[in-house]
């Protein structure tokens, strides 16, 4: 397993721990990993924006011993651990990351839970002593989530307050500019570092505001057996305002069979897969899992618009199916990610085809929906030993598998 190591300068930071004879400045590295940890992990847990974030705190001297700090979408704790001695708090809508945190904290030999971590459901006013001094701001992939969080977090600024975003040069758009333009105040960038940029915005107390257009609320197009269904959004799920191509072509061809007995919507975004599967079979318990906070209480929502409290149902907050019990699934539906954060890869597509295997029973199904270059029937039969084209189209296809312990590869 490969530990990277971040090595920054703390001479105007809290604390700096060690100083290097070699140099005139105080540094202190840190062990950080991304989480799922891999044995053959060839990305870092930071990237040259959280660099060019902490060296301008440090050379500003913007953190003083009594400074209040809230961070907002710090993956693997790139910024938390560097800034731990501060106490801060951390917003994300990643379960993933509230893992990654916890254990590069015990890598560092940091008491636990020093960093603070909430969702992005919530508004940190609870969790902060005073009103932040420095709100530093990882730019999300998804431009919605960034609107949905600069309007929570706009009740906590004062014209003290330093609100500083970071990004790679190529994330950062008109767009995401324009954001914090509407929503804070003044917004200004730095010159690149290392096609790293920092935004700079200034909270106007005077600026007219409008409301937190999340989470928004769509009917769909689509019906089953004539159920009108109100899909409620969060601003991180897929999908935010109608049904993409993809859920659509799946649901089209959903699998029905009295002899599913628990049936898993594997990455649920806003549920929307699993509900249909529990109205097109109504004798399966339906289970929901999902890494982001905002998709499981999406899916909790439309679930329960369609279903009494009656319905036999659980929502897992989870790392694919983590919590799940082996050999105890009957069909798993899914969508797999292919990519992680800003990351394009099939590691999570990967984790869910194998952590599948092990929990479903013999005889069950998993099915995959997915872009036809993405080639997972192959994943697929190197796993099971074999993978069946279900329907295609000149985009998607969806397949399946069976779990059949004598055509399994040893």
């Amino acid at each position: 397993m490969v530990v990277e190591q971040l090595t920054i300068n703390t001479e105007n930071f809290l604390g700096g721990l060690s100083t290097k004879s070699s140099t005139r400045q105080s540094t202190q590295s840190y062990k950080l990993q991304r989480f799922p940890f891999r044995k053959k992990e060839s990305l870092r847990a930071w990237d040259a924006a959280d660099e060019y974030l902490l060296s301008y705190l440090n050379e500003n001297s913007l953190l003083t011993e009594h400074s209040s700090i809230l961070i907002v979408n710090d993956d693997f704790g790139g910024l938390s651990i560097p800034l731990h001695q501060y106490k801060p708090v951390m917003m994300s809508d990643s379960y993933l990351s509230v893992l990654a945190i916890g254990e590069n904290e015990n890598h560092n030999h940091i008491e636990s839970q020093t960093v603070t971590v909430i969702d992005s459901l919530h508004l940190p006013d609870n969790e902060l002593e005073n009103t932040p001094d420095v709100v530093l701001i990882k730019i999300p992939k998804n431009l919605s989530l960034l609107e949905d969080q600069l309007h929570r977090i706009r009740p906590l600024l004062t014209s003290e307050t330093k609100v500083i975003a970071a990004s790679m040069s190529k994330n950062i758009h008109k767009s995401t500019l324009a954001l914090f333009e509407k929503i804070i105040g003044p917004t200004k960038t730095s010159l690149a570092k290392k096609k790293a940029r920092l935004i700079f915005s200034e909270y106007d107390k005077k600026l007219n505001v409008e409301g937190n257009p999340y989470p928004c609320q769509y009917s769909l197009d689509y019906k089953l057996d004539d159920v009108n269904i109100e899909v409620s959004n969060h601003a991180s799920v897929f999908s935010t305002s109608k049904l993409d191509i993809g859920t659509r072509f799946f649901l089209e061809n959903l699998p029905i069979s009295e002899q599913y007995k628990t049936i898993v919507d594997l990455g649920c975004g806003n549920g929307v897969i699993g509900v249909f599967a529990a109205i097109k079979n109504p004798q399966a318990k339906i289970i929901f899992t999902d890494e982001s906070y905002m998709a499981v209480d999406s899916a909790i929502t439309n679930f329960l618009s369609i279903f009494s409290e009656e319905r036999e149902v659980e929502f897992l907050q989870t790392d694919c199916l983590q919590g799940v019990e082996e050999n105890s699934v009957s069909l798993i539906l899914c969508n797999p990610p292919f990519h992680q954060n800003n990351a394009i890869n099939d590691y999570v597509a990967w984790q869910m085809f194998v952590e599948s295997k092990a929990v479903l029973e013999d005889k069950g199904e998993l099915w995959v929906i997915g872009n036809r270059h993405l080639a997972y029937h192959a994943k697929l039969k190197k796993l099971f030993g074999h993978c069946e084209t279900v329907a295609s189209n000149n985009k998607f296809t969806l397949l399946k598998v069976v779990k059949d312990k004598s055509r399994i590869p040893a």
